[in-house]
């Protein structure tokens, strides 16, 4: 099945909660929080909601169903799913599960460029994040703790998080205490030397 529009996260959410009901957008967004779904879903920004719900539209993937009036708010209009929607989400949810893509963090990016700083820079760097990383790890681990009553299967995004935060942390430490014993290090000079001996390596004539 081809599909011209882009699959992502939101996008999913918005078809697996219309698999359960109709809703309107402002609702889509507060039941996204209220489950904790904010986690991994990106609804900071309500505009990319609306923006997302409306692709959806044009795909024929959800329609409107009605436009409801809520004491002094605005109208808003309450979307179903489409049985191509249903279709769509559900391809789409095997995909992403079991498909490795390249989404191209940033933090990776950062690393490939770590000769601009100094050793002693990213050491310090390196060191700040693994400090955010333990205060994210605390604060999952007290919305698991206060969520011991919910079944696991709907906690599991947030277990999945832990998991990603604690092997970084580990990586993160690891080479902060490689940089401390400078087993990994660098200079302008031995730079300028790796640069120039790849420079020459990559103009050699393969034959």
């Amino acid at each position: 099945m081809t599909m011209t529009i882009k699959r992502s996260p939101t996008a999913l959410a918005v078809l697996g909660m219309l698999m359960e009901e109709p809703l309107h957008p402002y609702r889509m967004q507060r039941l996204i929080k209220e489950r904790g779904k904010d986690e991994v879903i990106n609804v900071t920004q309500r505009a990319s909601l609306y923006q997302t719900i409306q692709r959806l539209e044009r795909e024929g993937l959800i329609t409107p169903q009605k436009t409801v009036r809520d004491d002094k708010r605005p109208e808003r209009t309450v979307y179903e799913i489409t049985e191509k929607g249903r279709d769509i989400a559900l391809e789409w949810m095997r995909e992403m599960l079991s498909t490795v893509t390249r989404e191209y963090p940033e933090f990776p990016a950062a690393i490939s460029f770590l000769p601009l700083l100094t050793p002693s820079d990213v050491a310090s760097q390196l060191e700040r994040r693994a400090e955010a990383i333990e205060s994210e790890l605390r604060r999952i681990d007290e919305v698991l703790q206060e969520a011991q009553a919910v079944p696991r299967l709907f906690l599991l995004e947030m277990d999945y998080l832990r998991a990603l935060h604690a092997t970084e942390l580990s990586w993160v430490n690891g080479v902060v205490e490689d940089l401390s014993a400078e087993r990994i290090t660098w200079t302008d000079e031995w730079l300028r030397q790796i640069a120039s001996k790849f420079s020459i390596d990559l103009n050699l004539d393969p034959d």
